[in-house]
Parts: C-alpha cells; sequence; structure tokens
C-alpha cells in the first residue's frame, strides 16, 4: 500500500503483490505493508507471533542496499485507534506480534545514497508464524516500547479522569477514560508471555511455511541535489512543542528538542521554521532558535539540505531598542555569508485590512534599511483586478474589500520582494 494510505484496524485483506518502487540516488521511497493475522486460539491468548525476515536489495552486477541500514522497517503504532508512531525493527530479522482480528501496517522505507550504481535491484520480505512453544528471544518482544505506550496512555487517562467532573462533555470523557483503563489492563500490556497461553497455527498454513512477498527498486541514473531545487518550508509552533513535552522556553531540554525537530523535517527535504504569535496574526518565525554570531547558527544555516531559513523579525514581540538592536545584528551578520541567499523575513499571517498591510510595509521598510537585499515574505488574499465587473471583491471573515482598496494594498507590498498569493476569491 502506498505511503500515504491509513491502514485502519479493520483494514480488509487484499491480494499479495510485488512492491516496485523508483528512486533517483540521494532520495528516499516508503511503502507500506498490511498485515493481518489468520490464527484460532487454543486457550485465551491474546498475541500471534510474526517472524519477519528482510533481504538485501541485490541488482545482476552485485551492487546492494544494505537491510537495516539503506532499507528499514518500522511498525504502525496506533494511539487511540489512530495510526500514530512508528517504531523501528531490527533488521534483517524481527519479530512481531499480531492481535486477532486486526489488520497491522509496516512501514518500508528505502535511502538510496548519492553514490548507489543506478540499475534495478530485487529483494524478498518473509513472514512466518511462530508457535506459542517455540524459543523466542526476549530480546526481540520490545517491552520498552510497551512500557512507553503504556506510560502514555496511563497519562491520557489520568487526564481525563481529571476532568471527567466538568459540567461539558461529561459522558464522553468518562467513556474514554473506561476504554483506556481496560486497553492498559489488557494482556497486551503483559510481559509474562507464559501467561498467554498456546496457539494453533490455521490448517491452511504450515507452520513452516513462510509468506514471501518480492520487493524491487528501479535506481535512475541521476542524483537529487542535497539542497532542494524548490524550497519547501514548513512551521513548527514553538508553544506546541513546549506545552506537548513539557519544556520551559529556553532551558536545555528546550533547544535539544526544537534540534531535533529541525534534523528530523531536513530528513524529508522540509525547510523548518519554528514560530510564535504575536498580536494581529503577526508571527515570530526563526529557523534557528539561537543569535547569528553564536556557534551553532553556522551549523543551521549553513546546512546544504536547508533551502530556504527564516530570519527572526525581534520586534514582532517587543518594539524596544534591544529588539530593533538585535534584528539590526542579526541582518548584518547573516549578509556577509554566501548562505544569505537563502534567507527571508516572515512577518504576518494573512493580513486582513489596509492598516495592516500599511504595519507590513512600514516593517519590511525597517528591514531593508539595513538589508535592502531582504526577502520579506508574507500571506495574503488577492482578486483578479482590472476585469470588466466592477463588483470584484476581496472576501474575508471580517468583511470585504474593494478592487481599488485590493490594488492599493498590493501597492504597499510593491517593495516586498518575496510574498505569496493565497487564493482568488469571487463574492
Amino acid at each position: 500500500m502506498p505511503s500515504t494510505a491509513t491502514i485502519g484496524h479493520q483494514e480488509h485483506p487484499r491480494p499479495l503483490e510485488q512492491i516496485n518502487l523508483l528512486a533517483a540516488r540521494n532520495e528516499k521511497e516508503s511503502v507500506q505493508i498490511a498485515l493481518r493475522s489468520k490464527v484460532s486460539w487454543a486457550s485465551g491468548g491474546f498475541i500471534a507471533n510474526v517472524q519477519v525476515q528482510c533481504t538485501d536489495l541485490c541488482s545482476i552486477t552485485g551492487s546492494k542496499l544494505q537491510a537495516g541500514k539503506d532499507i528499514t522497517l518500522r511498525r504502525v503504532v496506533p494511539l487511540l485507534g489512530v495510526p500514530d508512531a512508528l517504531v523501528p525493527l531490527e533488521l534483517p530479522s524481527a519479530q512481531i506480534g499480531l492481535l486477532p482480528g486486526e489488520t497491522h501496517g509496516l512501514w518500508l522505507s528505502i535511502q538510496v545514497p548519492s553514490t548507489q550504481p543506478p540499475g534495478y535491484y530485487e529483494g524478498e520480505i518473509s513472514f512466518l508464524a511462530v508457535r506459542a512453544e517455540s524459543e523466542i528471544d526476549s530480546g526481540e518482544v520490545h517491552e520498552n516500547d510497551k512500557i512507553e505506550i503504556k506510560k502514555e496512555l496511563e497519562e491520557i487517562l489520568s487526564r481525563a479522569r481529571s476532568r471527567e467532573n466538568a459540567p461539558l462533555q461529561q459522558e464522553g470523557i468518562k467513556a474514554t477514560a473506561e476504554e483506556l483503563e481496560q486497553l492498559i489492563q489488557s494482556n497486551l500490556f503483559n510481559s509474562n508471555r507464559a501467561e498467554q497461553g498456546t496457539m494453533e497455527i490455521d490448517d491452511e498454513y504450515n507452520a513452516s511455511l513462510a509468506v514471501r512477498l518480492k520487493y524491487s527498486l528501479t535506481v535512475w541514473d541521476y542524483v537529487l541535489p542535497l539542497t532542494p531545487t524548490l524550497p519547501a518550508v514548513i512551521g513548527v509552533s514553538e508553544t506546541v512543542i513546549e506545552d506537548r513535552f513539557g519544556l520551559e522556553h529556553g532551558t536545555s531540554d528546550w533547544y535539544r528538542s526544537l534540534d531535533m525537530h529541525f534534523q528530523w523535517l531536513l530528513q524529508y527535504r522540509l525547510s523548518p521554521y519554528f514560530c510564535r504569535w504575536g498580536d494581529n496574526m503577526r508571527i515570530l518565525a526563526y529557523t534557528c532558535p539561537w543569535p547569528a554570531d553564536h556557534p551553532k547558527a553556522e551549523e543551521y544555516y549553513g546546512d546544504p539540505r536547508l533551502a530556504a531559513y527564516a530570519v527572526p523579525y525581534a520586534p514582532v514581540l517587543s518594539s524596544s531598542d534591544a529588539a530593533k538592536k538585535s534584528l539590526k545584528q542579526e541582518l548584518e551578520i547573516l549578509r556577509s555569508k554566501e548562505h544569505w541567499r537563502k534567507a527571508y523575513v516572515y512577518l504576518w499571517d494573512e493580513p486582513l485590512s489596509l492598516e495592516q498591510y500599511g504595519l507590513i510595509h512600514k516593517m519590511a521598510e525597517e528591514i531593508k534599511s539595513t538589508a535592502p537585499d531582504a526577502r520579506v515574505l508574507t500571506t495574503y488574499y488577492c482578486v483578479s483586478c482590472g476585469t470588466e465587473r466592477n463588483d470584484d471583491l476581496l472576501i474575508h471573515p471580517n468583511g470585504r474589500i474593494s478592487s481599488c482598496e485590493v490594488t492599493e494594498a498590493e501597492g504597499l507590498l510593491s517593495s516586498l520582494s518575496w510574498r505569496a498569493r493565497i487564493s482568488h476569491l469571487r463574492p
């Protein structure tokens, strides 16, 4: 199944088909594999054990992509019924557990090195049902994964219980708490495998007969550049990170978490920026959490995987002289670097009035007084101007702006060297 598909617990079985992928060198391709157990239980057992074997991808010339290094396999772990976490499996051999009557997903990824010889590569993934009486390596049970999932579910349960006396949605919260409590007490989190009973393989299959899935990859004869040709930026709210992980702004753990998000998104050829909202949809957007004169700044801005980076406009949160001085210093330092061509300043998210356009223009002039070649990015709604109709209107939640006002707004933005049009709307 494609990596974009959502595999639910009740996903129906499909015919087994060979996996055929295409990739350039220095490209990563992923696909999903859906598994559903065909077993019966002799004495109330809970988990069916499946041994997964993954071979290298090999070409007829002897080149190969190595399982466990270039080829990775992860379990798709649902939380509250929604596919969420990707838990790594050790390759070339791993063991997983399947719940009866439910479909489970595996996430297969292939990272093609930039030096990989082009050609056609073939490999195989096999799935073998393992009887309960077979010797099982305790290191493959993934007890740590189960403990982590159980811990997170207990935290969710605790929060749900603390809100169950609230006047709104009381019944829904209680029901959620009861379901989570049942899940935590289930055998899924029972570390004593001896209590899981014996398992009988369906007569249709023999325990020694593995299901074999062929997979292939065609590596094209060109290399994707390390720096993406088309910049694709993505924003991550720092306040969401702080709330989600219980981090205090500016602490070492806070910096470590932002760095992990930065490195993770770069793997997918996305150029991240972090953001904090100011008044009236003003936005403090920055790619590097350290100032430009910090040693870590060059490590961030100079990363060849980064296609574009956001320069923080400090006066968004404070109009003090210190904030303006900080902005001037950032611009002066970064302008002297070769990677300055990747820089942009993101000021406002979807302005809704001419007054806000005027403020953007004022901020842009302040930036360009120090860095005339700076690129200023903002998003705005616009409509076609100069058409035969005189009633073209720009519609937004706070009212309407006429075509002539839109023309004036675009005039205010004409000094900005980079802008993004969001949508063309009509009444």
